[in-house]
């Protein structure tokens, strides 16, 4: 079932748009669910069970753009479409990998356009994740955007493509977590992405954005053998 998620401050712009994502869904066939939220913040509180979101950009309080960018803070990495009736702010819809900005009053031919390249997209592999806990926030860590985990006792730091983030956990349950996903604990510090590795000898493995990690001597065959493994299924070795 996809789960919609309709947020705009104007009630009659809400039912409105929801009641046609309502009619094109029945005509697509598609088992769907829709919720209506007046507020950014609403929306946020509840943001982990949508698939796709359709959010009005000129909100009252946090904007449009504030709760999209929130949004993608929080690894919501499913169909984000804006609509608004300015069209001011097309191009900073970009900065947040929004999936279409449509332009209200919204026309039904375009909107079915958009519900249904939203639903091609549903279709396709979804992305690996884990689930981490801080500060009674619950976020998914999406494996293909993490570098490497570092490890300072009980504290885990993940080190993303664009950010660092911290969580409490031990090392041996998020190995498990992360058994048969590309990853490998090189060093009783580190558990490398093996995927963003492009160099590597005896000593550490260089990833591909430059940074230099530590490669343990005892560890070292082993991380070999994982490397040829990882690359045979990924297509790196025939």
């Amino acid at each position: 079932m996809i789960s919609i998620a309709v947020c705009d401050d104007e009630l009659l712009d809400c039912v409105t748009i929801s009641a046609q994502i309502r009619t094109i869904m029945e005509e697509l066939g598609a088992a769907f669910c829709i919720e209506q939220f007046q507020s950014g913040g609403e929306l946020l509180k509840s943001l982990g069970r949508f698939d796709i979101i359709f959010l009005d950009i000129l909100m009252e309080g946090m904007d449009g753009m504030e709760t999209a960018r929130r949004c993608r803070s929080l690894a919501f990495d499913k169909v984000l479409v804006f609509f608004s009736s300015s069209r001011d702010y097309v191009f900073d819809a970009y900065d947040v990998e929004a999936f279409h900005y449509l332009v209200k009053p919204v026309d039904e031919g375009k909107l079915k356009h958009v519900l249904k390249r939203a639903l091609e997209r549903q279709r396709q592999t979804p992305r690996d994740y884990i689930v981490v806990s801080r500060e009674r926030q619950t976020r998914k860590l999406f494996l293909d955007s993490v570098r490497y985990f570092e490890i300072w006792g009980r504290q885990i730091e993940v080190h993303e493509e664009h950010e660092v983030f911290t969580w409490y956990e031990q090392i041996g349950a998020l190995e498990r977590q992360l058994k048969g996903k590309g990853f490998f604990r090189c060093h009783k510090s580190y558990l490398i992405n093996l995927g963003h590795v492009e160099v590597y000898n005896r000593k550490e493995a260089i990833l591909d954005n430059g940074e230099r990690i530590l490669i343990a001597r005892r560890r070292y065959e082993q991380f070999c053998q994982e490397m040829v493994e990882y690359m045979r299924k990924s297509g790196g070795i025939l």
